[in-house]
Formats: C-alpha cells, sequence, structure tokens
C-alpha cells in the first residue's frame, strides 16, 4: 500500500484506542485476534459500520486467559473510540466525555499512530458476509445493559444445555473453566433476546390440524415476525447474525441458544421458503453458508488458541451427526431440493450449503433416494417467484 492511500485510511477510517492493556491479553475485532504487545494501544484503519470487539485478559506467562467479553460497536468515518483497561475488574472501561475527546484529538493529531496496529482489511470481506445485515438498531435493541457479553454472567443457562454431545460439551468447558465462577451480582446481564416458542399453541382446531402446524413451522414463523418483529425480516436477519457473533467471537452460550432456536424455526418451515418469504429464506440460507464455511474452515486450521479468531466452543462434535445443524439442514435441504417449483436464487444457496456440508464437511445430507441428474424429468422446476 503506498504511503497516500495508507494516510487516507488512517484519516477517514475508524480508531480503536485501548489504553493500559496487559501484555499478552488477546485482542479481537471481528474475524481476527491479537496478542497485545508491551507497545500495543489499538487499531487504526478500521472501516466504518458495525464491529465485535472482544478481548481475553492473560497471566503472567501468557498461557491461561480468562473468559471473552465483547462488545458490538458501529462507528462513523474518522471516529474514536477510547477504552481504558481497568486492573481490578480486568476489563475495557469508558472514559469521561471530556478526557474521551482530549485523547480522540491525540489519535487525529497521530500522537498514537505508532502505537496502532492496522486493521487486517485483506479480511474485511469474511466480516461483511457474518455481519451485513446488523444495524444500529439491531445492537441497541439486542445488546445487554452496558453493551458486554461474556460467558461469566450466563451461569444460570447450564440448566438448559443438554441432548446432543456438541451442546453438552458447550455446557461442560463452562462448567470446568477455571475463570467461569458466575458473577454475584443481581443486575440483568443477558441479551435481550427474541422470545422463540417452541410450538405452536392454538385452541378450537383438532389435533391433526394441530400436529401439522407443527410439523411445518411457517405458521409460528408468521406469528413470530409480526408479533416480535412487527413484520420486519431484516430485523430476524440482524438478530441470526448477532447471535452468531456473540457465540463464536464472543463465547456466549445464550447466544447459542438464541442462534439455534432461530434455525429451529427458520429451518423448520416448508411452506414459507417454497411460496410465502422466499426472499427472506434466500437470505437465511445464504447467511447459514457464510456462517458454517467461516466457522469449521477456522476450526479445522485452529491449533488450539483463538489467536485465527474461531471461536473455542467449537470442537469437533459439530462435525457429527450428533449435531443439531446435521438434522435441521439435512431436511431442510431435501424439502427444497425436492420441491417441484422452487425460485431458482434460493435453490443455488440450498445447493452451495448442501456442497458446503457434504464436501468440506463430510457430511451426508442426501436421503435414501438419489441426486437429480442435469435435465432430469423429475428434477424442481426452477422458477422466479418474485416476478
Amino acid at each position: 500500500m503506498d504511503p497516500a492511500t495508507a494516510l487516507q485510511l488512517v484519516k477517514n477510517g475508524v480508531t480503536l484506542l485501548l489504553l493500559d492493556v496487559p501484555q499478552y491479553t488477546l485482542i479481537g475485532i471481528d474475524t481476527q485476534v491479537f496478542s497485545a504487545g508491551p507497545n500495543f494501544k489499538g487499531i487504526k484503519m478500521i472501516p466504518p459500520g458495525v464491529h465485535f470487539v472482544y478481548y481475553s485478559s492473560s497471566d503472567r506467562e501468557g498461557i491461561a486467559f480468562s473468559t471473552v467479553v465483547g462488545f458490538f460497536i458501529d462507528a462513523c468515518p474518522s471516529e474514536v473510540i477510547v477504552r481504558k483497561w481497568d486492573c481490578k475488574e480486568e476489563r475495557l472501561v469508558k472514559f469521561p466525555e471530556e478526557e474521551e475527546e482530549r485523547y480522540a484529538n491525540a489519535v487525529r493529531g497521530f500522537e498514537f499512530d505508532k502505537q496502532l496496529g492496522p486493521y487486517p482489511l485483506s479480511q474485511f470481506r469474511d466480516w461483511k458476509h457474518l455481519s451485513c445485515y446488523i444495524t444500529k438498531d439491531a445492537i441497541e435493541r439486542i445488546e445487554p445493559v452496558g453493551g458486554d457479553i461474556t460467558i461469566s454472567g450466563e451461569a444460570q443457562t447450564l440448566g438448559k444445555f443438554g441432548g446432543t454431545a456438541s451442546e453438552e460439551a458447550l455446557a461442560a468447558q463452562l462448567k470446568f473453566s477455571k475463570f467461569s465462577a458466575p458473577e454475584e451480582k443481581s443486575e440483568r446481564r443477558g441479551c435481550f433476546y427474541t422470545t422463540i416458542p417452541r410450538v405452536v399453541k392454538h385452541k378450537g382446531i383438532s389435533s391433526e390440524e394441530l400436529t401439522s402446524l407443527n410439523l411445518d413451522k411457517t405458521y409460528l414463523l408468521e406469528g413470530v415476525l409480526m408479533k416480535e418483529y412487527r413484520g420486519d425480516e431484516v430485523a430476524l436477519l440482524a438478530e441470526l447474525q448477532f447471535a452468531f457473533v456473540a457465540f463464536l467471537m464472543g463465547q456466549s452460550l445464550e447466544a447459542f441458544m438464541q442462534w439455534k432456536q432461530l434455525l429451529n424455526l427458520l429451518l423448520g418451515c416448508a411452506e414459507a421458503p417454497l411460496h410465502t418469504r422466499t426472499q427472506l429464506f434466500s437470505k437465511v440460507v445464504e447467511i447459514l453458508y457464510y456462517q458454517l464455511k467461516y466457522a469449521f474452515r477456522n476450526n479445522k486450521n485452529d491449533s488450539g488458541g483463538v489467536s485465527n479468531g474461531s471461536s473455542l466452543l467449537l470442537d469437533e462434535s459439530w462435525l457429527s451427526s450428533d449435531s443439531f445443524l446435521y438434522h435441521l439442514c439435512k431436511d431442510f435441504i431435501w424439502t427444497m431440493v425436492e420441491a417441484p417449483v422452487i425460485d431458482g436464487c434460493l435453490l443455488s444457496w440450498t445447493r452451495k450449503l448442501q456442497v458446503l456440508l457434504e464436501e468440506s464437511l463430510g457430511w451426508n445430507v442426501q436421503p435414501d433416494g438419489v441426486m437429480f441428474e442435469e435435465g432430469d424429468e423429475y428434477a424442481p422446476v426452477i422458477e422466479n417467484l418474485d416476478d
């Protein structure tokens, strides 16, 4: 990068000034994590927009790490965000407004420039795939009081876990972590996620009709969209991405549960993706494709730490046929592929997801039948349902 371009990026980009961060502390932004050196003061050249900042304090040797604390930001061009390390709380805290402005002016005057690491722009596309629907409104609606998302305040979530090997592994990592003692505070520390009902409860209809409504979650989805999101599909997509990021980067069990509940709702639909909510489901499958592509690619390349942005709560049990993801994806994919009429965009993303699961993860998502060959008269008819 030539000096003129770099200077322009520094001036127009966002700066995250982090003062007094102890050496070896893991500092993450979006898909990248760094180990703080003795001269580390933050990150510069951050593209404006939504980002997720997270960190984990270390012991003196840089071997053992505390649970992750993370928070979302929505930054404007040239904005300077200032945080200071609180040694007692082992947290990044905000400055008073006047003092923050003083440090911001120092950053704009390049006084900290040599102590600021550049944002890895080559990785920004990955982050955009994971966060493109998250907005300032979504962050303000979902984030906890104070903004900090951390697993250490989620001990009450443990009782809700169990079932598959992957979920039990998540719970065990929290239960046996030396850094995971529950925080004895009355203040609610969890995110304000949307309540997702598991089943349809409807009086005045037959048991057969009630069973049908619960087998196809389209009716349930419509109710949630209208009641909780006021018909705003983008708000639902934003929460799906918010929960995934908070889970994968922020290592939040609460976020994992919300992500799972949203996927159970969405991938449990048969009527909506094929008829009433085609565009929504094209976006849902695209989101899930990039989430799984990123998560499992980084998990496969992980050597045991979080330095590459991979979650410590993601392990090989997620790749097994015991995973809830396996069953949800398999059933949804073949509901779409075997449909007599399907939107072309939805089918395209569904097939991409199928290839990812089969070739990259080794999952067999095919039912007892066979794959459709090109030109097969029984293959689904592809139509543009939005015309």
